[in-house]
């Protein structure tokens, strides 16, 4: 296919089972779907597997349904009737599917003709089948309504965050982007006025997390666990490691990175010449060069994305160029607009959406590829028969984006023109892995102390976040004088709110990214070849399995961290001569 050519929309799947004039107005719309999965008779292993097909269509729709609500929620929170539209799938819809879902399961469970299903991919269908079973509590049902009502208000109240700065009103996104202004008085500035902002709601961001906390507790003890924790691991269908292998995951990390991370910022306390490393001194150019500006507009970022993503693969460009024809990509930022950025998997379409709040800095760039990775990821396993074979644990999720922004990196010169601006580019990105990791080990050591000790005060907690961070940040940056911003970072961190204990996979998928990359750079048609080959598996392998599929290890030891970290300490070292 040559740059010129048209490319074709993908088609809607039709829907056999519920028609394609559904319409959901109220339960009852969706209510005689459930009631006949539910009596249909099985006599054989084609109608069980007939009935799988059309129980993943129904939910399919469902989670789209639910999908969209989300997405036109978090592109604009100040408006209500969105909000109601979502909350009303969350109050009216969702109890009642969680209901039937159980009940779905448990008659999948019980046919004796699920043995008969042995295609690839079943089995790992209804291991997670089985664990929701196990967890399942009709009096849970209300409270995680409850907890999802309560999630939400955390976009609003952060999406409502602004500064003024030089007279203008900004977003924090963009304040932010002005800590790599090369002036020291502007970032602190900037600086200053961010960490303000967030303090101003640090007492009502309490109050929220105290709300979720104790409710997500209640849950854990409904079902039969000691704390949320443990329920979280069960629910998110963690079989492939436990809270011990997060302890060592938490030790090798403070003992193979943490030391780099000191080096770096030694460095870049001595290449700008301060006294003292200050907060605001961490996103500058070291050498004092303006910040990069890969892109100017939402347009030509994701122009350019296209770009370099056709430079891997055509097929991968043109996945992009589809959300683009479809309106599926909301990526500048602006008032009103929640934080940060995801890529929504549509079930019904297999068309995902990408939603993010660019300005024009490096790290909009990354959040694009690292989006578009999850994209991609929705393309590969688009075609898959079942909804639970399109959705990978998120230590594979994350594999997807966070290899992408690695693969997409030698190809970062249509963003950049000048040879420097892109070795800049790629230092700076080799840096922020060595940043990520002991960032990811903070925020789950702290969700584990969190969930550990729900009983805890606000002080206790905020006691140990500090106790926490300290283990993992560099010994160099002066926090003198801060102490009360320092203590209230953690609010920041929408995982802890919305999507809680949905961390540690950046940890693990990152440590797989660099190992995807170092295939890649070795052999780079087998490296991609090996990514493509992993993701298209969606669901339907162990995580281990899939990993192996892509040619890298499920690890995340001492001496294999090590390893990896050494290799992007030699990348870094490379791109700084």
């Amino acid at each position: 296919m040559t740059p010129n050519e048209t490319f074709s929309l993908p088609a809607r799947p039709a829907r056999p089972f519920i028609g394609e004039a559904m319409e959901l107005r109220s339960w009852a719309d969706v209510k005689p779907f459930y009631d006949n999965l539910l009596n249909r008779p099985l006599s054989n292993a084609h109608e069980l597997r007939q009935w799988l097909i059309d129980r993943s269509e129904l939910e399919s729709y469902l989670s789209e349904n639910f999908a969209w609500r989300y997405i036109r929620m978090t592109c604009d929170t100040a408006n209500g009737e969105l909000v109601n539209q979502l909350n009303f799938f969350i109050a009216d819809i969702q109890p009642p599917m969680t209901e039937y879902g159980n009940e779905l399961d448990l008659k999948a469970v019980h046919s004796p003709f699920l043995s008969e299903l042995t295609d690839a991919g079943f089995d790992i269908m209804v291991r997670g089948m089985k664990k929701a079973i196990e967890i399942y509590r009709d009096e849970n049902i209300p409270l995680q309504t409850d907890i999802q009502t309560e999630e939400r208000k955390y976009g609003a109240i952060a999406g409502a965050m602004t500064v003024q700065i030089d007279g203008r009103e900004l977003t924090l996104p963009e304040a932010t982007d002005r800590l790599q202004l090369t002036s020291r008085a502007e970032r602190e500035e900037a600086w200053r006025k961010i960490a303000e902002r967030r303090y101003q709601d640090h007492a009502v961001l309490d109050q929220l997390f105290d709300q979720l906390r104790d409710l997500r507790h209640r849950v854990a003890v409904n079902a039969g666990f000691a704390n949320f924790r443990d329920y979280s691991f069960a629910a998110l269908g963690r079989f492939d490691y436990t809270p011990a292998d997060c302890f060592k995951f938490h030790e090798s990390v403070a003992e193979a990175v943490v030391p780099l991370l000191d080096v770096l910022s030694q460095e870049r306390k001595q290449k700008l010449g301060v006294d003292s490393l200050r907060p605001w001194d961490l996103k500058v150019d070291a050498e004092g060069r303006p910040p990069l500006k890969p892109f100017a507009t939402g347009a030509e970022l994701v122009e350019k994305t296209i770009a370099c993503f056709d430079r891997l693969d055509r097929e991968l460009g043109d996945d992009l160029r589809i959300m683009r024809a479809m309106g599926h990509l909301d990526v500048e930022s602006r008032k009103g607009k929640a934080p940060g950025g995801y890529n929504y998997p549509l079930e019904e379409i297999g068309v995902p959406f990408i939603f993010m709040n660019a300005t024009s800095s490096l790290r909009d760039l990354v959040t694009m590829v690292h989006e578009g990775g999850h994209a991609v990821h929705s393309f590969l396993t688009r075609d898959l028969p079942l909804k639970a074979f399109r959705n990978p644990p998120m230590e594979v999720a994350e594999l997807a984006s966070m290899s992408m922004e690695l693969l997409s990196m030698d190809h970062w010169d249509v963003f950049f023109d000048k040879p420097d601006e892109l070795r800049r580019a790629k230092r700076q990105h080799l840096e922020s892995i060595i940043e990520t990791l002991p960032w990811v080990a903070t925020i789950d050591a702290f969700q584990h102390w969190v969930y550990e000790n729900p009983g805890h005060t606000v002080d206790e907690r905020r006691e140990n976040w500090v106790r926490i961070h300290d283990r993992f940040a560099d010994r160099v940056t002066d926090w003198s004088g801060m102490a009360y911003y320092k203590e209230y970072i953690w609010q920041r961190q929408l995982h802890l709110y919305e999507v809680p204990f949905y961390y540690i996979e950046y940890g693990i998928a990152q440590l797989g990214a660099i190992a995807v990359w170092r295939n890649y750079r070795r052999d780079p048609e087998a490296g991609l070849a090996g990514y493509k080959a992993a993701l298209s598996l969606g669901y339907k392998a162990p995580i281990r399995d899939i990993y192996a599929a892509a040619n890298i290890p499920f690890d995340f030891s001492k001496p294999y961290i090590q390893e990896l970290i050494a290799f992007v300490d030699e990348e870094i070292r490379k791109v700084a001569n």
